[in-house]
């Protein structure tokens, strides 16, 4: 049956070919070689286009030369549907052929390849086999697009896509192949079931070219190549140049200036559609065809295949604390130029921070800080991020706990412990669509989350120096710094910036090893002595100012300390020189991890509540000390003899002694009032704000009600928070008035020897000149400290 099928097919192609020895167009002159006469066709018909370009080129401009309209319908539908074939493959044929002006230079081949049917075919027969030809602009274009993919610059997500993409493909190649032979072996073969057996296929290709287009439109291949070279430049390179002159700053930022104008001007981001701009890709497109079964299996089928290197990723990460993202395809970057070295200098904020981020620049808070450097710009306004910066959208509620998941992971590898998390792992891949990725995320971030809180709570014994901290900057147990007011008196009396600070460090060791003992004694030798840069009350109102609360945004606060500390150093030139127990401040040392939850934020908070605390303990000394000045005989003796009667005076003039009694009471009361004043904003500050708030905290740690390492951080700073605000420390109106009256009560307590002079010399012979001195300078006291004293 079949060789008497292959007979009547060489019977036919026989008949053709002396059709086309006997059409007079034809030149017998023209030794040409034809397909047709050629006994290997019916074996292998594709073989006759495996010749030299120039037999092929000279083919085809025959064929050109040739017309269809003579022969009978049979021929011509047999030509073209082997012609199909070979078109359907990308390769031109004899009638279906390239348009005149095509250029393989100016054509973008990720567009594919156009063809047209010769003029002369029937019309039935072009109209069937124009409905066929899309097929093969498809494929080309798709073979193109999984060539250009397959670059190692795309990354591990376009080569799983590429992958996926080529077997579909292979699937339309067998295709091809069945019906090649289908041709070749049944006479019954016609154009008709050619379109039949391809119509499905002809949907399928049309939804991967329309993938494809969209995937190389959104791309910008020259800002990817740029930013990829820029990428692997090395130290040794960056050495080389500046030693040659071409590395220096001005002329890199030059550089950089020319090309984000570049950039800009051409609307490109410069990166590559990779990692997750892809999987975003495809999961709109098959959000936004759900309404056709067969583009919702198909680009469902891609996704999960293009998101098995990404989900990798993303396991890797939180399930050992190890970033391998090769190709910046990940959501989750990782900032190799700070390392371990930073961290002695500026603890963990930049590590904790800044060492593993989130590429779209996004907070748990949920603020984002796309302005800031490093952040790529959208494709468009208010469009989707580049490559990697751009989450899937199945993985948007879940990127912060991905993040903190791996970053947790890799403080305890700092640590030097082994942080793998051994969690049992199916046997079943995990898709990115899959509800079990959500699982293993979530899983993972608990692990993780109680891994590393109890390595705090249990090994580096977080709560034990808590309460150090509340010991020495709280001032619990203030016995040691009364002995150090006392001890450093004098050096604290000189400026800030003529104080010793060894000294005042050896003064302070001594007052701790004398006054502490036992779990007094913990951490000791972690409490350091340091002058502030300005005062404690202008620093404050400048912060508040800027923020409006201190620790409503960090960023804001550690900027706003950097500008008013500049600030108040060029004051410093023009203004009279801050005392040093005016800048006197604690700092304590931690060591790492503690320092994520002992941060300098944090520390900065600690410092602010004892620069408060230690100032009213030195008014209160100062007017302590100014009260057992008032128990001396200048203020205790009788102006009179105690057998003299108080003699009646004249008209007109008042009587001194009374005056001068008069005047001693109102300093003794002025002096009891501000002492009261001062006592009880201690007091309150004390035992009102800062022990309750710290019993809450105490108790939330000891309890385990405490389940996460951020609710541990969020848990810290909130309790700080509150301790300033209500220490009245966020309001600039209250900061305002309580330091007029703090600077009013430390003045007048500055004035116990001139007040005492004045009373010893009244004793001895006043006149009414001094009297009224005297009872100026006391009204001035008394008149600030009412006003400010009365300010609601």
């Amino acid at each position: 049956m079949h060789r008497e099928r292959a007979k009547e097919k060489v019977r036919v192609y026989n008949d053709v070919y002396n059709t086309f020895r006997s059409n007079p167009v034809h030149d017998p002159g023209r030794d040409e070689p034809s397909f047709i006469a050629e006994a290997s066709f019916v074996k292998a018909p594709l073989n006759s286009r495996v010749v030299s370009s120039s037999v092929v080129t000279h083919g085809k401009g025959k064929a050109k030369q040739e017309s269809l309209d003579r022969l009978p319908l049979e021929l011509q539908e047999a030509l073209i549907l082997e012609d199909l074939l070979f078109v359907l493959m990308g390769i031109e044929g004899s009638y279906i052929t390239f348009p005149h002006d095509y250029s393989p230079e100016d054509e973008d081949p990720l567009q594919g390849l156009r063809f047209i049917v010769s003029p002369t075919l029937d019309p039935s027969l072009r109209d069937l086999a124009e409905r066929i030809l899309p097929l093969a602009t498809y494929y080309t274009a798709i073979t193109s697009f999984i060539e250009a993919r397959s670059h190692l610059d795309f990354g591990l997500v376009n080569h799983a896509l590429c992958a996926a993409m080529r077997d579909m493909l292979k699937d339309y190649q067998t295709l091809l192949a069945q019906l090649e032979f289908a041709f070749n072996m049944s006479p019954q073969f016609t154009l008709q079931k050619l379109w039949f057996y391809v119509h499905p296929t002809l949907h399928t290709l049309s939804l991967l070219y329309l993938l494809s287009t969209e995937l190389a439109s959104a791309d910008d291949p020259v800002g990817s190549d740029s930013a990829s070279n820029s990428s692997n430049s090395d130290g040794e390179d960056d050495a080389r140049n500046e030693a040659l002159g071409l590395g220096g700053a001005k002329l890199k930022a030059v550089l950089s200036e020319i090309n984000k104008t570049s950039q800009l001007g051409d609307g490109s981001s410069g990166i590559a559609v990779k990692g997750g701009e892809v999987l975003a890709i495809l999961h709109e497109r098959m959000q936004n065809m759900s309404g056709d079964p067969a583009a919702k299996e198909l680009y469902g089928a891609l996704l999960q295949a293009a998101g098995r290197p990404y989900v990798d990723m993303v396991q890797v990460w939180i399930r050992t604390g190890r970033l391998v993202d090769p190709y910046e395809e990940l959501c989750i970057k990782e900032s190799k130029f700070i390392d371990r070295g930073t961290l002695e200098v500026d603890y963990t904020d930049e590590y904790w921070e800044r060492r593993y981020t989130l590429r779209d620049g996004s907070t748990l808070g949920g603020t984002s800080k796309r302005h800031q450097a490093g952040i790529p710009l959208p494709r468009s306004p208010g469009g989707r991020l580049p490559g990697g910066a751009c989450v899937p959208p199945t993985l948007e509620r879940w990127k912060h706990k991905m993040l903190l998941a791996g970053k947790y992971l890799n403080v305890i590898r700092e640590c030097g412990i082994e942080a793998s998390n051994n969690m049992t792992q199916d046997d079943e891949p995990v898709f990115l669509d899959d509800e079990r990725l959500y699982k293993v995320v979530d899983d993972a971030y608990t692990h993780a989350n109680r891994t590393l809180l109890r390595l705090l709570l249990r090994d580096q014994q977080l709560i034990p120096r808590l309460r150090s901290l509340k010991r020495y900057f709280f001032l619990s147990q203030s016995s040691f710094l009364t002995h150090f007011l006392d001890l450093s008196h004098s050096e604290l009396r000189k400026s800030a910036r003529s104080a010793s600070l060894v000294k005042l460090q050896s003064l302070l060791d001594l007052a701790l090893n004398t006054d502490t003992q036992g779990e007094d004694a913990m951490f000791r030798e972690d409490v350091k002595v340091t002058v502030a840069g300005s005062g404690l009350y202008e620093w404050l109102l400048n912060v508040v100012n800027v923020s409006g609360v201190i620790g409503g945004d960090d960023a804001g606060v550690a900027e706003s300390i950097g500008q008013n500390q500049e600030e108040t150093k060029k004051e410093k030139d023009d203004k009279k020189q801050m005392l040093a127990i005016d800048a006197l401040t604690l700092d304590y040392n931690v060591n790492f991890p503690l320092s994520l939850v002992i941060s300098r934020k944090t520390i900065l908070r600690y410092q602010l509540i004892f620069r408060f605390l230690l100032h009213l303990k030195h008014v209160e000394q100062s007017l302590a000390t100014m009260w057992i000045e008032h128990k001396t005989p200048a203020w205790r003796r009788p102006t009179r003899p105690s057998t003299d009667k108080p003699a009646t005076p004249e008209p007109g003039t008042k009587d001194w002694h009374a005056e001068f009694e008069n005047w001693r009471k109102r300093v003794f009361l002025l002096r009891a009032r501000m002492l009261a004043f001062v006592q009880q904003i201690l007091a309150f500050a004390t035992f009102e704000v800062l022990e309750p708030n710290w019993r809450k905290l105490e108790g939330k740690l000891e309890a385990g009600k405490v389940d996460t390492v951020d609710q541990l951080l969020r848990d810290h700073v909130d309790f700080l928070d509150t301790c300033l605000k209500e220490c009245m420390l966020t309001s600039s109106k209250l900061l305002r008035a309580y330091s007029r009256l703090i600077v009013t009560c430390s003045t007048f307590a500055l004035y116990t020897a001139p007040f005492t002079k004045s009373a010893t010399q009244a004793l001895s012979g006043d006149t009414p000149e001094a009297m009224a001195k005297r009872w100026n300078t006391l009204g001035k006291f008394e008149a600030n400290f009412n006003h400010w004293y009365a300010l609601p």
